[in-house]
């Protein structure tokens, strides 16, 4: 067994989980970049304790659209029995997932389950980790999971789900580079000279192993030159099979590279002794996806062409011609096929393959996947019956939908919905397309279209024999009745829903309606709409109806939210961002994100609502069309204005751009208080009741009690308001009323720090130092430093100063160490040169990384530094010298 330099600290780390084990589940993310050695690692710790514990081992692969699931088939395949029987039978994911948990729930001795490059996990995949991670305290299993870390851009799903898996099963090992002295012993064993090598490759294990491998003197000065020259050196027959190999981006198996291209036996071993590929029991490949992708990328587009379209025609020849498998160890994932029909540039082929595999990622809630799939056919849509054009443009737009890309969904269904009007057909089907016309409008912030869509779909469908689709476009009225706060309408709307659809026996009206009706209720005040939504809840969940339960779960925190319903709002809140997540519908849960977010920034937790809410954005980074991002907006943006960051200005323009054209108040709202809050820390009070005034108007025509007495609160401050309207909720009248210490104890007993604050910041000078106290505990140096000023224009006597600028970082719970750790960081020094300069080891500095940037909520150093400017830590944020008085 050859040695692993420098790596045996981090086997000993992976062993040391491994024991841990004995006393719950552990998890190990091994990240670093390609090449770096992560799969070397995780293999060698596999040989190490081969006798100790049963290793499973997935991988993801890099196909143009991932594989749904592809690293559990694997796993499947590894085990047998029920997992890989419910796999065989296209089971719910559900019972997959609960299927590998009891696998892994094994006495007699440790289970390993390594990921490989988690960083090209389809959605459903990445929804495992999360289901195993959450769980796996229980079991005495370990979770492996490799990822290219430097891969992983701001909106990349891996970093959602490496934020929500639980911090104390976690440990992470990050191979490093190899030190000039490894990379010398290297060189020694290979008979080469060592001079230059380390500077040229980095110390990149992968990349030293390839340049000691040429025979030729002069060192190239990258991988594609390295793996070019080896294939250059060999004949045309195995030219030929190393080039086919390399458009397949998973292992070729040999059955397969027979029936391709029928290569001799020597041919391939002369591949392998070349060292370009090597030679599995059943696949042949490359040694790492670098070397696959230089041949890959040499090749000319009509090559490329021709060897996916050779593949394509094996794969295609060995399934079977209703279910996409063959033989036992034959078995061909239609993503494949999808993948090398696009790269072949068959267009028959992907319309053939494309919309199966939509549907097949669809089913275990791989909407991303299920996306991009759909995305490939209607590509190629041209070409198809207009009707078969219409099914296909439906079937991506609820995909889109349910993954939260709002115009796309809308844009898709226009379309469709036009080809089926111009065609004609059933008046059943057209009455429900306009239905789902109105709520996709509604959903990406259009709400004149969604009200004329629904008022039609009704007209529609009331000539027409009363069924489903009439019970559910009057639930749709009812909903969006109720989005607008004509709570009577609404109920009334829900009653003729319900009762055409207990009539017909139709569950999901009966859930769809039952939510409308409980939102409806708990807007106009009435506490029993708390049990309506739960009862849709329950109808939706036994009914397998996921898209309906969720909205019942979103518009319960929703409530909570609006109403200040602090009582509930938290586990309503983590109840549905869980069940969103769990059925991977990302609209919802990044929206369910950004409202946590603002409900930790209103309980006090500043450091955790800039997590969540910077975590929603990012997620968000493809959906951004309509209002989901607007909850995630506002509280970051806040955040910005209450520390004096000026990247609030920005923030807030983008909330406003989001949520002004919807015309609801739900939104505009929140971003007119917002913005009036900012301009009010700015010292413009005109501009104040400018913001405010849209915003206020709305929530008093609606009878809203908190968005009606914030903004008046605010049109009050600017002197912009006589009287505060009855309908405004008390603490906001209590204050406009000069009663500013009964509005403190208010806002401290639902436990609102900083309104607690503003409200005493009216008061005397004690209170105005309460207040202070208050503010530089939250981080609010912006605020504070107006009331400072306030403080000793009147001439209070001992005005306390601000906090010191290191502690600048305390709202996001760093202690001094990571502040100085943080600080060195930011400006650019290695782990070993912040050791150094602190007078500490290389591994508790790496420690103290680890942990700053958990706490940060990044995943790279580079996003740390950009924290240290953001909090003050280091020049270039939002520090001032102002903050210090």
């Amino acid at each position: 067994m050859t040695e692993l330099l420098e790596r045996s600290s981090l086997l000993d780390e992976l062993s040391r989980a491994l024991t841990a084990t004995a006393a719950g589940g552990r998890v190990v993310l091994v990240a670093g970049e390609a090449g770096i050695g992560k799969s070397a690692l995780v293999g060698r710790f596999a040989e190490r304790h081969r006798a100790d514990a049963r290793f499973l081992l997935g991988a993801c692969d890099p196909l143009l659209t991932p594989r749904a699931l592809g690293p559990l088939h694997d796993l499947g395949r590894q085990t047998g029995g029920r997992l890989a029987a419910l796999l065989a039978a296209g089971s719910p994911r559900e019972q997959l997932f609960a299927a590998l948990l009891d696998e892994l729930d094994r006495r007699a001795r440790p289970q390993v389950v390594v990921v490989e490059d988690a960083h090209w996990a389809d959605e459903a995949t990445l929804d495992l980790l999360v289901f195993l991670g959450r769980r796996l305290e229980r079991v005495p299993a370990m979770l492996v999971v490799t990822y290219r870390d430097d891969e992983l851009g701001a909106d990349h799903p891996l970093r959602g789900v490496l934020g929500v898996l639980p911090r104390a099963l976690v440990r992470r090992v990050r191979p490093g580079p190899l030190s000039e002295a490894a990379v010398a012993e290297l060189a020694r064993r290979a008979g080469r000279p060592a001079t230059g090598l380390r500077a040229l490759t980095g110390g990149n294990p992968l990349l030293v192993t390839e340049v000691l491998a040429t025979a030729d003197a002069g060192v190239p000065m990258t991988v594609r030159d390295l793996v070019l020259a080896r294939l250059a050196g060999l004949p045309a027959d195995a030219r030929e099979l190393v080039r086919l190999v390399s458009v397949v981006p998973t292992p070729v198996e040999l059955w397969l590279l027979e029936a391709a291209l029928r290569p001799e036996p020597a041919t391939v071993e002369r591949c392998v002794e070349a060292g370009l590929l090597v030679m599995g029991e059943e696949a042949v490949g490359f040694r790492h996806e670098l070397l696959r992708r230089a041949v890959e990328d040499s090749l000319s587009a009509l090559s490329r062409r021709e060897l996916n379209r050779r593949i394509l025609r094996a794969l295609s020849a060995t399934r079977d011609r209703e279910a996409y498998t063959a033989r036992p160890g034959r078995e061909v994932d239609i993503a494949r096929l999808v993948h090398h029909a696009r790269q072949a540039d068959d267009a028959e082929a992907v319309l053939r393959h494309a919309p199966a595999a939509a549907r097949q990622a669809a089913a275990v809630s791989a909407h991303r996947e299920a996306v991009e799939h759909y995305r490939a056919a209607l590509a190629h849509a041209g070409r198809l019956p207009p009707r078969v054009r219409a099914e296909l443009l439906e079937g991506y737009s609820f995909q889109a939908y349910v993954s939260g890309l709002a115009q796309e969904a809308l844009e898709a269904h226009r379309t469709a919905l036009r080809i089926r009007e111009a065609e004609g057909g059933s008046p059943e089907r057209f009455g429900e397309s306009l239905r789902w016309l109105s709520r996709l409008a509604w959903w990406a912030g259009r709400r004149a279209e969604a009200e004329a869509a629904a008022e039609r779909a009704i007209a529609v469908l009331e000539r027409q024999e009363p069924g489903h689709q009439l019970a559910m476009a009057y639930s749709n009225q009812a909903q969006l009745d109720m989005l607008a706060y004509r709570t009577e309408a609404a109920l009334a709307w829900g009653a003729r829903a319900i009762e055409l659809a207990r009539k017909l026996g139709d569950q999901e009206a009966l859930t769809h309606a039952l939510t409308n009706i409980g939102s409806a209720r708990r807007i106009g005040g009435d506490p029993g709409g708390r049990e309506d939504l739960e009862r849709a809840v329950e109808a939706a969940v036994a009914a397998g109806l996921e898209d309906h339960a969720a909205r019942a779960l979103v518009n319960q925190a929703s409530c909570d939210m609006e109403f200040r319903d602090y009582r509930h709002a938290r586990e309503d809140l983590d109840r549905a961002l869980a069940f969103t997540l769990r059925h991977d519908l990302a609209g919802n849960a990044q929206y369910m994100l950004g409202m946590r977010a603002r409900l930790r920034l209103e309980l006090g937790d500043w450091a955790g609502a800039e997590q969540d809410a910077r975590t929603a954005l990012a997620g968000l980074e493809q959906r951004r069309q309509g209002p989901r991002a607007v909850d995630a907006l506002v509280t970051l943006g806040l955040l910005q204005a209450r520390r004096g960051d000026p990247d609030a200005d920005g923030t807030l323009e983008e909330a406003a751009a989001r949520a002004m054209p919807t015309d609801e108040l739900q939104w505009i709202g929140l971003v007119t208080a917002a913005r009036a809050e900012h301009a009010w820390l700015n010292g413009e009070p005109d501009r104040v009741a400018a913001e405010a005034a849209p915003g206020f108007a709305m929530a008093v025509r609606a009878g809203h009690p908190w968005f009606a007495g914030e903004l008046a609160c605010w049109l009050w401050r600017a002197g912009a308001l006589e009287e505060v309207p009855a309908v405004a909720a008390e603490p906001y009248r209590l204050l406009t009323a000069g009663r500013w210490r009964a509005a403190a104890r208010f806002w401290h007993a639902l436990g609102c720090p900083y309104e607690e604050a503003q409200a005493l910041a009216l008061g005397d000078d004690e209170a105005c130092l309460r207040a202070l106290g208050l503010l530089d505990g939250l981080g609010a140096r912006r605020t504070a430093r107006s009331l400072r000023r306030r403080l000793r224009q009147r001439g209070t006597p001992h005005v306390p100063r601000g906090p010191a600028r290191t502690t600048a970082a305390n709202p996001a719970g760093l202690t001094g160490r990571q502040v100085e750790v943080l600080g060195l960081l930011a400006g650019g020094l290695t782990d070993a040169e912040i050791a150094a300069r602190l007078s500490l080891s290389a591994k508790t500095v790496g420690h103290h990384v680890s942990a700053l940037l958990a706490k940060l909520g990044v995943g790279s150093r580079r996003q740390a530094a950009a924290a240290a400017r953001r909090l003050g830590i280091v020049p270039g944020g939002d520090g001032e010298p102002g903050d210090l008085n």
